[in-house]
């Protein structure tokens, strides 16, 4: 059957693809930046994509009206931390006639569990949005889930920087409430096997896997599952805006996001209308297993999606595109070239290239560090992103302070755009140029400051700029085991 999947490039929406499209469906894939969405090659055959921003509808210019159903992921609340409640709202109601005259006969939703009398504005926006749906003519099945536990999932990886970081947790007095976590794995079952479910529709079900646990022992779990010996020191005055500056400094989230996930720790998040195990006898896994699982996938670089490569921790707009044509004009260079013998193998160096970032590091790794903390002292995104377990990196992918913008191996370019506080903005750029008597490795940062700061930035810095490019040039070349004379730099 035809299905229109909304946020088809967010985490959850790139992980249900597959699934979807291995179980035989057409997928109309909505997304905001059709650039920015990139599906494995042998699954672009069954996939149509629809560019535009539900919230602006005009932005649509050929809206399908021949799926049967559709699965609702969209969700503001990392992008605005003021006002995403009311970006939700009419989300959803534009949603709805968008769709009203297509042949749509399911909506599905993924919301959270909401069963605490006093909910966070997070999660009383999730059940704002199902009571929206439910009013449409369509029949809504909404799930309603806990933490989810996933390789590249927020929940997980913030779990994971605090546990694998910090021998000595402190921890606030609310991370006594229950959650009853879930596998990505047991989510995405969920979600396929409730399509055209005739005893699912019109209805919502709470989703959970077998363990109940405060966040405190979740922790503590993680932490045994990994081998660490973890303590924590619970105390009273930590309020929910240090709890969130906390976060902010210690795991790879954003303060936006950070602070609306502590006002959320408040509510247990425990499955009561369990009605669904009735209807889909699905044994689901503990979250031993489900953190096990997580970390086999990193293992084997097999991350299909991470919530880290959302535009929402990003300064950059949605529509990048004006940043893959590195500007000229008003711009300050730094080159570091190195000549390569012609017969080497060049894509060797991509492959080296691709693998920059997260553990793999780079040339002088402490400078690079020392950078990432004061860009997180200053409130930008430091280190604390790492890279996604994948082999070879997509555009739109966060890396480090770095997003990528161009993976290009018919021209032998890699692009990046940093994302670390600056005055200015500021280009990486990896590539290799074809000569007649040779090949040429070119490593350069571009720099277009942003007024006599932007200068004084640039030139203050340019003597450590010159040692730790002119260095990862050579290193990657040694790295890629391609011969190499001696550079030369303008």
């Amino acid at each position: 059957m035809k299905i229109l999947l909304t946020g088809a490039n967010g985490y959850i929406g790139a992980t249900l693809l597959q699934r979807l499209i291995k179980e035989g469906h057409y997928i109309y894939a909505l997304v905001r930046n059709r650039k920015r969405f990139n599906p494995p090659r042998h699954l672009k055959s069954r996939i149509t994509v629809i560019e535009g921003d539900i919230l602006d509808p005009q932005s649509f210019k050929d809206f399908p009206t021949d799926f049967e159903a559709t699965y609702y992921l969209i969700h503001s609340m990392s992008h605005d931390s003021i006002n995403f409640d009311v970006k939700d709202r009419l989300a959803a109601e534009n949603f709805l006639n968008l769709i009203k005259d297509s042949s749509c006969r399911q909506i599905i939703y993924l919301s959270g569990i909401v069963n605490d009398e006093r909910l966070s504005k997070h999660l009383y926006s999730r059940y704002e949005i199902e009571k929206i749906l439910k009013k449409g003519p369509i029949a809504l099945t909404c799930l309603r889930a806990a933490i989810i536990i996933g390789a590249g999932s927020s929940s997980f990886e913030i779990i994971r920087s605090l546990v694998e970081k910090l021998p000595i947790m402190i921890t606030p007095k609310w991370l006594n409430s229950k959650c009853q976590p879930i596998s990505i794995f047991d989510v995405i079952d969920y979600l396929t096997k409730v399509l055209e479910h005739p005893e699912c529709l019109g209805r919502s079900f709470d989703i959970g896997g077998p363990d109940r646990l405060s966040y405190k022992e979740i922790l503590l779990k993680f932490a045994q599952i990994r081998k660490l010996k973890r303590y924590t020191v619970s105390v009273p005055i930590l309020t929910p805006k240090l709890s969130a500056r906390w976060l902010f400094l210690i795991t790879p989230t954003t303060f936006k996001l950070a602070s609306a996930l502590v006002d959320s720790l408040r509510n247990d998040v425990i499955c009561i209308n369990q009605s669904i195990e009735k209807i889909i006898p699905l044994k689901c896994l503990s979250f031993e297993d489900s953190v096990r699982q997580a970390f086999r996938i990193i293992n084997d670089c097999e991350v299909i999606a991470s919530w880290q490569d959302s535009w929402s921790g990003s300064n950059m707009p949605s529509n990048y595109n004006q940043y893959v044509q590195v500007p000229t004009h008003g711009c300050l260079f730094w080159a570091e070239k190195q000549k390569i013998d012609k017969q080497c193998d060049c894509q060797k160096f991509m492959e080296r290239v691709y693998l920059l970032g997260g553990k793999n590091g780079y040339f002088a790794n402490w400078a690079w560090k020392l950078r990432g903390f004061m860009d997180r002292m200053l409130g930008g995104v430091g280190l604390r992103r790492g890279k996604v377990a994948r082999k070879k990196p997509r555009p739109g992918d966060s890396l480090d302070f770095w997003r990528v913008l161009l993976v290009d191996d018919e021209n032998r370019r890699f692009l990046l755009f940093g994302e670390m506080k600056v005055p200015g903005e500021v280009w990486l750029e990896f590539s290799i140029n074809e000569l007649a008597d040779y090949n040429e490795l070119v490593v350069k940062a571009t720099f277009r400051p942003k007024g006599v700061l932007g200068r004084l930035y640039w030139y203050t810095f340019w003597p450590i700029h010159h040692v730790i490019f002119k260095g990862l040039g050579r290193r990657i070349l040694k790295d890629s085991q391609l011969s190499m004379e001696p550079g030369y730099i303008f």
